[in-house]
């Protein structure tokens, strides 16, 4: 994540709320996580599917990222299914 300013949308703080996630265990799984899948093409900014733990749970964070400003959105968060991803919560099961 860069050093600017982190912006929450209204959608990841619905759902953080529905799934019990704070903004702390959001933060601690971007710094510590690993960009997993990369989104290039995204409107109006690129972004990015980062996966990280937070007390061994593991956590999904799409963010995108506008450079031009130095900002992060935040815009979901959700634990892996694992009916989706594979044990490691990287890889994308395939139909």
């Amino acid at each position: 994540m860069q050093a600017g300013r982190v912006i929450w949308r209204a959608h990841v703080l619905r759902r953080m709320i529905e799934r019990g996630v704070g903004r702390s265990d959001v933060l601690g799984a971007v710094i510590a996580g690993d960009a997993i899948e990369d989104y290039p093409e995204d409107s109006p900014y690129p972004s990015a599917l980062v996966l990280g733990f937070v007390e061994g749970r593991p956590l999904h964070v799409v963010l995108s990222f506008d450079e031009s400003a130095d900002d992060t959105y935040i815009i979901t968060v959700y634990e892996p299914s694992l009916d989706k991803f594979e044990l490691d919560f990287k890889t994308r099961r395939t139909p």
